[in-house]
């Protein structure tokens, strides 16, 4: 805009040196004419930005890419008619990623969890056959290991430091091409899908497509802050629309699946959804926030701490809760039997109670991805 009202400027200021030229003495013309002259000068005196240039991933790919791997899964499937006494095996892939030297690889739940042999190839071509360590489907983390040493490994990050805006790439196997380098921006965080509510998802517009799941989502700093894993998409392929696990809770999920072989999650109790504004005003909230609670499960914590429908949940351990997903994320973050101190609104005032959590039941098996 101010380049543009530059130009408009100068050009109203040639139309009234020309006209003034026409119908003044000669001193005043040549007044306007130097006028005319100065402006045209300053004008050009001002420096136009050179644009920015574009990020070079060059670099950090030739650095990382070689920890990044291409996971093949084998399924043995049972043929239709028990008569024929055959069946067949139906190999799908995806990607993964070496945290460690010794061959530990973080990859997608949903990718291992029907396997019956899982193939691991690196960069550098070398295949392994690999050992699933655990998985969790609430966050769609998977520990895999191959029994080599000396491995290339990445390096992790801190997703709570990411925004939106900044670039990240993807480094996978779409469709089987292995390394395959994509890149795009942080589009938003701590975003929830209706599969996943336990995950503050960090959605992208990086280029993902089948064969990405598992894949790494590094920031410029050629650090892993997300686990590529889902899409929202009309089609089977990629819309824009892409989702990773934030790897501070991978490496927790993977640091309990190491130790105990599963993950355990706190649990109240309740079913909540987003407080509409006008419930929020007819209760005098000053503001739309919090967790309303729509149904209270029988005997569990929140019915035995007296929660009741209609409460509306506004912090947990002192820390606000803006809505109902932020809500179940951080009460799976606590530890079964913990005592967790809620700050509810009821009857247009606030009080404090007492829950101590339930432990989480698992899910079964894999549905549809989104």
């Amino acid at each position: 805009m101010r380049g543009r009202a530059a130009v408009l400027v100068l050009i109203v200021a040639g139309l009234l040196a020309v006209t003034m030229a026409g119908c003044s003495r000669d001193g005043e013309s040549m007044e306007w004419q130097a006028q005319a002259r100065a402006a045209n000068a300053t004008a050009a005196a001002v420096a136009v930005p050179a644009p920015a240039a574009l990020p070079d991933f060059s670099v950090l790919v030739a650095t990382y890419g070689p920890a990044v791997v291409t996971v093949v899964v084998g399924e043995a499937v049972r043929a239709s008619d028990p008569a024929s006494g055959r069946g067949f095996i139906v190999f799908s892939e995806g990607s993964g990623f070496i945290v460690s030297p010794d061959g530990v690889i973080l990859t997608s739940a949903h990718l291992v969890d029907r396997a019956d042999a899982v193939i691991v190839t690196l960069s550098d071509r070398r295949e392994f056959k690999t050992t699933v360590l655990g998985q969790d489907k609430e966050s769609d983390v998977a520990v895999i290991k191959v029994d080599a040493l000396d491995l290339p490994t990445v390096r992790l990050g801190d997703s709570s430091s990411v925004r939106p805006g900044e670039w990240v790439v993807a480094i996978g196997s779409p469709f089987g091409f292995e390394n395959t380098v994509t890149s795009g921006i942080v589009s938003a965080r701590d975003r929830f899908l209706p599969s996943q509510p336990y995950v503050p998802f960090i959605q992208t517009d990086v280029p993902v497509n089948p064969g990405n799941s598992g894949s790494p989502l590094f920031n410029m700093n050629g650090e892993v802050v997300g686990i590529n894993v889902a899409i929202y998409s009309a089609t089977p392929g990629f819309m824009g629309l892409s989702f990773a696990v934030p790897i501070d809770l991978a490496v927790k999920v993977k640091d309990q699946l190491l130790r105990g072989g599963r993950v355990r999650r706190g649990n109240l109790g309740v079913v909540t959804e987003d407080l509409p504004q006008p419930l929020a005003d007819s209760v005098g909230l000053p503001k739309r926030q919090g967790a309303l609670v729509i149904a209270v499960e029988e005997d569990g914590p929140a019915a035995e701490a007296g929660l009741k429908p209609g409460d509306v949940i506004l912090s947990i351990d002192g820390v606000l809760i803006s809505r109902a997903g932020e809500l179940q994320r951080r009460v799976a973050d606590v530890e079964p039997g913990s005592r967790t101190r809620l700050h509810i609104w009821r009857h247009g005032r606030g009080r404090d109670i007492t829950a101590i959590l339930s432990e989480l039941e698992r899910r079964g098996p894999w549905k549809e991805r989104p």
